[in-house]
């Protein structure tokens, strides 16, 4: 009888943040596959979870899927994380999750941290239709995927490095206009967690006058939110 792949959210900051049936599900898995096994070994001893670890990382995944998933085939519950938040949102998880769904395999995936979503929330910015786009493209793409972007109506939610910050909000500033309402959220669920509202062109004077750190997501107003203010 095959086994279950467990797609398992992880705390993005916070440890409380876990779930009590993450934490169940962690200490029962025949095999826990990691992103970076150093990092997840501190939320498993933080927890008292003695799993067997594997990497599973996106230099790698390619390579492992098949082989993990013939494993969950022969019987394994395999519990797949990713540094922080939910596998597959912007990290490894993917792959798996389709290969693993085509054989007919069970895929489980557990509610949980991801952050996005509390950053759209606490963004007060319409978040009743939002597009999530990641990380946008670093060069190949981006000035379309931008253009593109600018008459979007709904709420658009990206990830970001802080070293890329200032750079993408002076972008996103010349794309959509320095007066589109923005919010930047850092740090979500830790101890120096901020959120810092105003316009476009706003945040991307005050982000190059404050070095950013830690993760970042923008959360940027559609369009449509514009012509509802008018």
């Amino acid at each position: 009888m095959a086994g279950i792949l467990y797609i398992v959210p992880t705390p993005v900051g916070n440890l409380e943040d876990m779930t009590l049936r993450a934490i169940r599900i962690l200490k029962e898995a025949d095999l826990v596959l990691a992103e970076d096994t150093r990092t997840t070994s501190v939320l498993l001893h933080h927890y008292d979870i003695h799993a067997r670890l594997q990497s599973h990382h996106k230099y790698n995944e390619h390579q492992t899927v098949e082989l993990v998933k013939e494993r969950i085939l022969g019987g394994l519950n395999v519990a797949l994380v990713s540094d922080a938040g939910t596998p597959g949102i912007s990290d490894p998880g993917f792959l798996l999750a389709r290969a693993c769904a085509a054989e007919g395999i069970t895929v489980q995936t557990l509610p949980g941290p991801t952050a996005c979503i509390p950053a759209i929330v606490s963004s007060g910015l319409p978040c009743d239709r939002f597009v999530f786009e990641g990380f946008l493209p670093q060069k190949k793409g981006r000035q379309t995927r931008l253009r593109a972007l600018a008459q979007e109506p709904r709420t658009i939610v990206f990830y970001e490095s802080p070293y890329r910050l200032v750079k993408t909000l002076q972008q996103l500033s010349e794309a959509f206009g320095p007066d589109r309402r923005c919010s930047v959220a850092r740090e979500i669920s830790k101890i120096h967690e901020q959120h810092h509202r105003g316009t476009l062109g706003e945040l991307a004077q005050w982000f190059s006058e404050h070095e950013p750190k830690g993760e970042i997501v923008i959360v940027v107003a559609g369009s449509g939110d514009d012509a509802k203010r008018e």
